[in-house]
């Protein structure tokens, strides 16, 4: 027993030192409740064009079956609210992506916290997960105490909202688990209210299909001309159900300087993003999540959005 809980203490200390906001751990296991809830919604084909969200339907339930042998789920949680926001006269971009792309951030982060277990504990075996293979994160955040699902489907907590990254270590290890925050969401359905393209079709069950972060980011082909005039002027993601949602009043600025926004960023006008070449692109966006959606892309995304349409 002495040897799980210093492991665990380890795991906690080593989260803080590398900047991580929280740090909760589960048991790898099947995620039971979860299972039927993600057959639903892939039946009702609300991942869109997102085949990819159809792959690997048990790898998503299951964290054993990606790491074999793997004992325990350590979900992170990493600040990225900005100090600094764009202009609100201008076209909007989702905060996430305002500093260096997070998977590169976030994965050295790990990398590190992996090495310095190997070094303090022995023989760790593992695996650093940044959104970039079939994990559910936001359940295993959940599981592990560090939020509850919010009706938007975000992570929440009381203590800093919801404008954080989450990531994963699973593990070999046995360690002491955390349990389950309770829900606090209430009655509350602003972000119900607020969503522009009435994307969260119930509370906690958003349609992805309909959500302007899917339009903006994974939808290759054109947009839908049902939405146009729909956007509120956002041409990569979105926070609204975020920035409407009482519990982020308590979000609290990052630390961490790769996430600033550069002050080119912070200071184009709506017409700097209409006559952005590629080569402005290339260098404003050089390590951006904004990449994703490739020049082109955004020109088709700032286009739509231009073009306002009668909705």
């Amino acid at each position: 027993m002495k040897s799980i809980d210093r492991h665990t203490r380890i795991i906690k200390e080593e989260a803080k030192r590398l900047g991580f906001l929280s740090c909760g751990i589960s048991r790898a296991e099947f995620l039971e409740e979860e299972a039927p809830r993600l057959e639903a919604w892939l039946k009702q084909g609300m991942h869109g064009e997102m085949a990819y969200m159809e792959n690997h339907f048990d790898k998503r339930l299951d964290p054993r079956k990606l790491v074999p042998g793997a004992r325990s789920v350590v979900s992170l949680l990493l600040n990225y609210y900005p100090e600094e926001q764009q202009d609100s006269e201008s076209y909007k971009i989702s905060k996430y992506a305002y500093g260096t792309d997070y998977h590169f951030v976030i994965k050295a982060k790990l990398k590190e916290m992996l090495a310095t277990l190997q070094d303090e504990i022995g023989q760790v075996h593992g695996r650093a997960f940044v959104d970039s293979a079939p994990v559910l994160d936001k359940a295993w955040a959940a599981r592990g105490g560090l939020g509850w699902m919010g009706k938007h489907s975000n992570l929440l907590t009381r203590r800093v909202g919801s404008f954080y990254f989450i990531a994963e270590l699973i593990l070999d290890l046995e360690l002491v688990y955390d349990h389950p925050v309770t829900d606090h969401c209430g009655s509350c359905t602003a972000c119900i209210d607020a969503c522009p393209t009435q994307a969260i079709v119930a509370p906690y069950v958003v349609d992805g299909s309909k959500c302007i972060s899917y339009f903006t980011i994974e939808l290759k082909n054109e947009i839908p001309k049902a939405v146009q005039g729909q956007f509120d002027d956002w041409i990569f993601g979105c926070d609204v159900c975020q920035d409407v949602c009482p519990w982020n009043r308590f979000s609290k600025p990052h630390r961490e300087p790769l996430f600033n926004a550069s002050p080119e960023l912070l200071e184009m006008d709506k017409k700097d993003w209409e006559e952005i070449t590629e080569e402005v692109f290339r260098r404003v966006f050089r390590k951006s999540a904004v990449k994703r959606t490739k020049w082109s892309g955004l020109k088709r995304n700032i286009d739509f959005v231009k073009e306002k349409g009668s909705g």
